[in-house]
């Protein structure tokens, strides 16, 4: 038998009673009593109940739960209380069987660790707490490139195989590329900027690399980033941007997708805005005035982040570092040149997005690689584009997958991600 599915199950309506429908989908649950069967079957869509009686019934056999099938049958009322309409069954096909016993159970009546989930990723799909997790990842990324888009943002793609460090910084993955020394890219900072000497407004939404060996519940080797670059804006400019599509994010997902929510067992709040600003200097007396000891000029640790969260809850920024914490590429204030034009956005300690002015000069560009010990010969690609008008600029980068799990209240990111990459992670 070969059928054409003529219905997803969330498309069964009252006006299709009486009328022959083709599903198809898994079998959730599967119930054999007497002279009929009672199959729970799933889609992507929804679930719905399917009778068979009679001699399909007869000779039907056992089906293992989660094996795919197709049916052909009539749509009808239902007395079932968690069904609004079943399928009286007039033919059935086994498209894909299931081994038993699965090595994960989708329908989740038996949990499994995250490791073990992970190792069985596409059969863990079809529990829908986790389907819920990447139905509302793709709905984030349809309003990230909306607002985007609204704000008059080009999408762009860089290279993901690169000459040399795009930041200048450690934490590089190399690789041999035809005799020569090729690395993955850590970020599209130098392409990015680069693109707004013609295209003004630039995003990308891409997948980067970082060699870390990092073991937390925050850190990835291979990363979703959402990045912009916007000719004429400066820092404060990129800031409200960012603001506003951290919002239209959590807007959008409330508002529109209450099914999932209610499955993953969160609700998805609107954050208060506007956003807190604080500037470093405002940490560091806040940190003392909490008993820790702290220069100015120090890094932040996550022991000082925590207790700047909590005197900020939720999303608020953090910026003005000192200069010396920050790129190269970072432009510093007019009015104190040891303070950096830069901000982190963060949620409670959790870091989601770094950015800032950039410089524009090339003589100050390359002043300022020498600063930090870097070769601008190494960088020469990327500063010939500066003499060929490079408009002032700003930008910043935020990790998707952090901002994913502060709108489902999770606190690792390997839930957020398909098929996460760590040091302890290459497989499946």
């Amino acid at each position: 038998m070969v059928f054409v599915k003529t219905h997803d199950i969330n498309e069964l309506t009252a006006d299709l009673i009486g009328n022959q429908v083709v599903l198809g989908g898994w079998v959730e649950d599967f119930r054999k009593l007497g002279k009929m069967s009672f199959i729970t079957l799933r889609d992507v869509t929804g679930i719905s109940q399917v009778i068979v009686k009679g001699e399909l019934n007869d000779n039907l056999g056992e089906i293992n739960r989660q094996s795919v099938v197709a049916v052909k049958g009539v749509v009808q009322e239902t007395k079932a209380r968690d069904f609004a309409f079943e399928i009286k069954a007039d033919e059935i096909d086994v498209l894909g069987k299931a081994v038993h016993p699965l090595p994960v159970d989708p329908i989740g009546r038996v949990e499994s660790n995250i490791d073990t989930r992970l190792n069985h990723r596409a059969l863990d799909m079809r529990n829908q707490k986790t389907a819920s997790i990447f139905k509302l990842r793709h709905h984030v990324l349809q309003s990230l490139r909306k607002t985007l888009a609204e704000k008059k943002f080009i999408e762009i793609t860089t290279p993901k195989i690169i000459g040399s460090a795009s930041e200048g910084g450690a934490n590089l993955f190399s690789l041999e590329y035809f005799g020569q020394t090729a690395y993955l890219a850590q970020s599209p900072q130098l392409y990015k900027e680069q693109m707004t000497i013609g295209l003004e407004r630039v995003f990308e939404i891409s997948n980067f690399y970082r060699a870390e060996n990092s073991h937390t519940g925050r850190h990835l080797s291979e990363f979703t980033s959402i990045d912009i670059e916007a000719a004429f804006m400066d820092y404060n400019d990129v800031m409200d941007v960012l603001e506003s599509l951290v919002l239209n994010v959590y807007k959008d997902t409330s508002e529109n997708y209450k099914a999932e929510q209610e499955v993953i067992g969160h609700t998805i709040e609107v954050p208060k805005s506007p956003f807190d600003r604080v500037t470093y200097s405002q940490c560091v007396e806040e940190l003392k005035s909490a008993g820790e000891k702290i220069e100015f000029g120090d890094d932040l640790l996550d022991s000082h982040l925590r207790i700047i969260g909590d005197n900020h809850p939720g999303f608020f920024f953090l910026t003005d570092w000192p200069m010396k914490l920050k790129p190269f590429y970072i432009r510093e204030k007019d009015e104190d040149p040891e303070l950096s034009r830069s901000f982190d956005l963060q949620f409670g300690y959790l870091e989601l997005s770094s950015g800032g002015t950039r410089l524009h000069n090339p003589d100050t560009l390359k002043a300022r690689l020498k600063e930090q010990d870097l070769d601008p010969a190494q960088f020469q690609d990327h500063l010939k584009t500066f003499d060929w008008g490079m408009p002032p600029h700003s930008g910043w980068g935020m990790g998707l997958d952090r901002l994913m799990t502060t709108l489902i209240g999770i606190d690792n990111v390997r839930e957020v991600v398909l098929y996460p990459r760590d040091p302890d992670r290459l497989k499946p």
